[in-house]
C-alpha cells in the first residue's frame, strides 16, 4: 500500500510529537543552561566577591585571615551540603525540617530531575547559597575570632541554622512556604539569619581592643569596590537564578535586581553627602549592597517602579541603621552586617508583601494569591520575619556559648594585636 508523502509527515508528527513535549517538560536545555550560569555567579559571589569585599576593610594584618575564613567556609559547607545538609533543607520531611532521604545526594543522579532542570544542578544552586550565608556573617566577628572556633560555630550554624529555615521558605512542605511566605531569593533565608547571627557575634564577643576610640579604616578600598562590583555582578544570578528557569520572570528579577542596586547606592552617597559633606567612595559601594539585599526579598515579584522605591529605601533605612549601631549603640559588627543584611533582608520581605500588589508592583506585580489581599500577605510576611529572627537568634547565642565552652571564641589580646594574619595562620598579606 502507497502512503503519500503528506500522509507520511502527519503520521511522523503524530509519532514525534509526544516523544517532543515528553522531552521537554522533563529538560529545558535553555532552563538548565541559565541555572548553571546562574550558580557559577553565585559562587563568584563569595569567591572571590565578598572575600575580596570584607578583606578591604579590614586593617592591613587580618586581610589574609578574612580571605581563609570565606574560603574556608565554601569548602566546608560543600561537604556537610553533600552528607547530610541538602537532604535536611530539600528532603521529605515535615514542616519543620527535610528527612535524611537525600543523605550523600542520595537519589540525586543524572536522570533526576527538579522541575525542568536536572537536580544536580538545583542542589548546587542552593549549595552557593548555603555557602554564602555563613561567610557573610564573618563581617560581625572579623579581626578578633579564632578559626578554629569559626569552623566549628559555622558548621554547626548552616547545620541547625539555615539547613532548617531554607526548609520552612523554600520546600513545598515548610510551613513558611504553606503559609505563603514571599520570599523569592533569601530576605528571610539568607539575609534575616545571617543578620541576626551577626548582631549576636558582636554583642557576645565583644568590640575589637580600641574600638571605638581608636581609628580602624578599610585598608585598601580598591580592594572593597572591586569586591563589591563582583557581588553586584554576581547578584543577578542569586535573584534571577531563584526563577529556576530562563523565562520572563528571570528577566524581570534581574532588571528589579540591578534598579534597586543603583537606587541604593545613590540614596546612600546622598544621604552620607548630607550629612557628613562629602560622599564616600565606601558609601556608594555599602549602599549598591543595601539595594541588593533589600531587594532579595522582592526581586521576582515586583516591576522596576517597585524596585525603584525599594532601593531608595534600601539606602536612607540602611545608612540610619548603620550609624545608629556604630555611633549610639556602639556595636562592634565589624563590617556593618546587620545593618545592611539583617535590617535590608528584613526590610525588603516586609515590602514584597506590599509591592506585590499587581497595582503598586508599578508595571510588575504579581499578584497576590487566590483569596490573600495586602493586609493578610504583611502579615504573613511579618510572621515569617519573626519566626526567622527569633529562631536564628536563640539557635546562634546557644551555639556561640557551646563553642566558647570548647573552643574559647576569641583570641587573646596578643593576638589580636599581632593580627590574626599572623597569629592565626603564620602568613602576612603584604609585604611590606
Amino acid at each position: 500500500m502507497k502512503i503519500s508523502m503528506s500522509k507520511f509527515l502527519s503520521l511522523a508528527l503524530l509519532v514525534l510529537l509526544p516523544l517532543s513535549v515528553h522531552a521537554e517538560d522533563v529538560l529545558n536545555q535553555g532552563d538548565t543552561a541559565w541555572m548553571l550560569t546562574a550558580t557559577a555567579l553565585v559562587l563568584f559571589m563569595t569567591l572571590p566577591g565578598l572575600a575580596l569585599f570584607y578583606g578591604g576593610l579590614v586593617r592591613t594584618k587580618n586581610v589574609l585571615s578574612v580571605l581563609m575564613q570565606c574560603f574556608a567556609i565554601a569548602c566546608m559547607v560543600s561537604i556537610l551540603w553533600v552528607l547530610y545538609a541538602y537532604s535536611l533543607a530539600f528532603g521529605a520531611g515535615g514542616a519543620w525540617v527535610g528527612g535524611m532521604s537525600k543523605a550523600m545526594m542520595n537519589g540525586v543522579s543524572e536522570e533526576a530531575m527538579w522541575g525542568s532542570i536536572p537536580e544536580t544542578v538545583f542542589s548546587m544552586f542552593q549549595l552557593t547559597f548555603a555557602i554564602i550565608t555563613p561567610a557573610l556573617i564573618v563581617g560581625a566577628f572579623a579581626e578578633r575570632m579564632k578559626f578554629t572556633s569559626m569552623l566549628l560555630f559555622s558548621g554547626l550554624w548552616v547545620t541547625l541554622v539555615y539547613a532548617p529555615v531554607c526548609h520552612w521558605v523554600w520546600a513545598e512542605d515548610g510551613w513558611l512556604f504553606q503559609k505563603g511566605l514571599l520570599d523569592f531569593a533569601g530576605g528571610t533565608v539568607v539575609h534575616t539569619t545571617c543578620g541576626v547571627a551577626a548582631l549576636l557575634c558582636a554583642v557576645i564577643l565583644g568590640k575589637r581592643s580600641g574600638f571605638p576610640e581608636t581609628p580602624m579604616m578599610p585598608h585598601n578600598m580598591t580592594i572593597t569596590v572591586t569586591g563589591a562590583a563582583m557581588l553586584w555582578v554576581g547578584w543577578f544570578g542569586f535573584n534571577a537564578g531563584s526563577a529556576v528557569a530562563a523565562d520572563g520572570n528571570a528577566g524581570m528579577a534581574m532588571l528589579a535586581t540591578h534598579t534597586s542596586a543603583a537606587a541604593g547606592a545613590l540614596a546612600w552617597m546622598v544621604a552620607e553627602w548630607i550629612r557628613y559633606g562629602k560622599p564616600s567612595v565606601l558609601g556608594i559601594a555599602t549602599g549598591t549592597i543595601a539595594g541588593l539585599a533589600t531587594i532579595t526579598p522582592a526581586s521576582g515579584f515586583v516591576g522596576p517602579g517597585g524596585a525603584l522605591v525599594i532601593g531608595i529605601l534600601a539606602g536612607l533605612i540602611c545608612f540610619t541603621a548603620t550609624n545608629y549601631m556604630k555611633r549610639v549603640m556602639k556595636l562592634d559588627d565589624s563590617l556593618d552586617v546587620f545593618p545592611v543584611h539583617g535590617v535590608g533582608g528584613m526590610l525588603g520581605t516586609l515590602l514584597a508583601g506590599i509591592f506585590a500588589s499587581s497595582s503598586l508592583g508599578l508595571f510588575s506585580g504579581q499578584g497576590y494569591a487566590e483569596g490573600m489581599t495586602m493586609g493578610s500577605q504583611v502579615g504573613v510576611q511579618v510572621i515569617g520575619i519573626l519566626a526567622v529572627a527569633i529562631y536564628t537568634g536563640v539557635l546562634t547565642m546557644a551555639l556561640l556559648k557551646i563553642v566558647d565552652v570548647i573552643l574559647g571564641l576569641r583570641v587573646n589580646a596578643e593576638d589580636e594585636s599581632m593580627g590574626l594574619d599572623t597569629s592565626q595562620h603564620n602568613e602576612r598579606g603584604y609585604s611590606l
